[in-house]
């Protein structure tokens, strides 16, 4: 049965570059939206130069540009300007992350471009939003991270904040994006009388918005957090154990329920008549001792032995993976987790699935990350009537 996907008919314009923005566009575009990546002429997005690589392939490019066209435009040119224009006329949604008021600059800003699309919807996303004494600062994740006052509460106290390891700021940010713009998609197509709009997402307060019990404690008790190593000040016991076996896993009880299945995995059902450890709130105060005794009884176990009589418990643990244990485990595989693409040199590349899961609507992966340009005769042509003779002259000019 052909299935319609759901944001079939979605005409999506990619003018950003690297990660955060162009990851919210890769997320429409799973789901069926036309996404439209416009690059720079003979340099193309960032992105292509990044790590890891495979026989000079960039191999991220693959995944976070899967399902998208790609057209070259120099948008410093009159003719690439206008180009555009003739795109944002027939298209839905702009995704952007130029630096505050590079647009505006070209000419090319909201207010411009609602003139020729009064329902066009523009994603802008920068490093500390559109406004504000920040706005005109370079935004990069790793800095927005520590901006947002994340990176303050991660590493051990005798030692330097540490930021992740990987882009998540910036992940996180491509959420907010693809969540935003279909909030203005449902205003403008299904709410009376909706109508285009710009969105202003920042980096920093993407990650912001995920601590509120940062905010809450600071503003209601003055206290300031600091760093700790892992999860502390919600839970107990928490955190990151070694088993016999020299395995590390994690385990969390955030509830005196899940507590008192834990206890009884362990054959210490006394600790619930303990004063120490009798509730969550006072195993806070007592984390340390907690966590030590738990510790040391973890230690008697071997990883799947105390992974089975914990999960016949209902104690949420698991075990600490690396890509090569993801790449083994049957949850991954029977989740599809992990998907197999074709790619014209490499043949084929596993990349991420489809996340999330729609019982009527899957997502789907049509082709990896295209070649730079790979589209521009297809778009230029089919979609913005223009002839071979032009095209001729904007590739000679440097248009495309």
């Amino acid at each position: 049965m052909n299935i319609k996907e759901p944001l079939s008919g979605i005409r999506i314009i990619d003018l950003s570059t690297v990660i955060a923005a162009p990851f919210g566009a890769t997320l429409l575009g799973d789901f069926g939206a036309e996404v439209i990546k416009v690059e720079l002429p003979g340099k193309g997005d960032p992105l292509r130069s990044l790590g890891p690589f495979s026989e000079k392939e960039p191999l991220r490019w693959s995944g976070l540009s899967r399902n998208k066209k790609s057209i070259t435009l120099d948008l410093h040119k009159e003719e690439g300007k206008e180009i555009l224009k003739k795109l944002v006329s027939k298209s839905d949604v702009i995704i952007e992350n130029f630096r505050t008021g590079t647009l505006e600059k070209w000419g090319l800003g909201y207010e411009e471009l609602k003139k020729i699309n009064p329902n066009l919807i523009v994603s802008r996303v920068t490093g500390y939003g559109q406004t504000g004494p920040y706005s005109n600062k370079a935004g990069f994740g790793t800095p927005a991270t520590a901006f947002s006052g994340f990176t303050y509460l991660h590493g051990y106290p005798d030692r330097p904040p540490i930021s992740p390891s990987f882009s998540l700021t910036d992940y996180i940010t491509g959420i907010y994006v693809a969540f935003s713009t279909m909030i203005a998609l449902y205003y403008r197509d299904v709410i009376e009388d909706g109508k285009g709009q710009y969105i202003d997402v920042s980096l920093y307060e993407s990650v912001f918005r995920m601590l509120e019990f940062l905010v809450a404690d600071y503003d209601q008790n003055g206290l300031i957090k600091e760093r700790t190593p892992g999860l502390s000040g919600h839970s107990a016991p928490a955190g990151t154990f070694e088993t016999r076996d020299n395995h590390w896993v994690v385990l969390v009880t955030s509830s005196d329920r899940t507590f008192e299945r834990l206890t009884q995995a362990m054959g210490r059902e006394d600790l619930l008549n303990n004063e120490k450890f009798s509730t969550n709130s006072v195993r806070l105060k007592y984390f340390d001792q907690t966590n030590k005794i738990v510790a040391d009884w973890i230690k008697t176990k071997n990883r799947d032995e105390l992974q089975k009589l914990l999960d016949d418990y209902g104690v949420p643990i698991s075990p600490i993976y690396s890509i090569e244990d993801i790449f083994e485990d049957e949850q991954y595989k029977q989740r599809e987790n992990i998907i197999e693409v074709d790619h014209p040199r490499l043949g084929k590349i596993k990349m991420p699935g489809i996340v999330p899961k729609f019982s009527e609507t899957p997502g789907s992966v049509k082709h990896v990350g295209p070649d730079l340009g790979e589209h521009n005769e297809e778009v230029l042509t089919s979609l913005l009537g223009y002839d071979c003779d032009e095209i001729r002259n904007f590739k000679k000019n440097s248009v495309i």
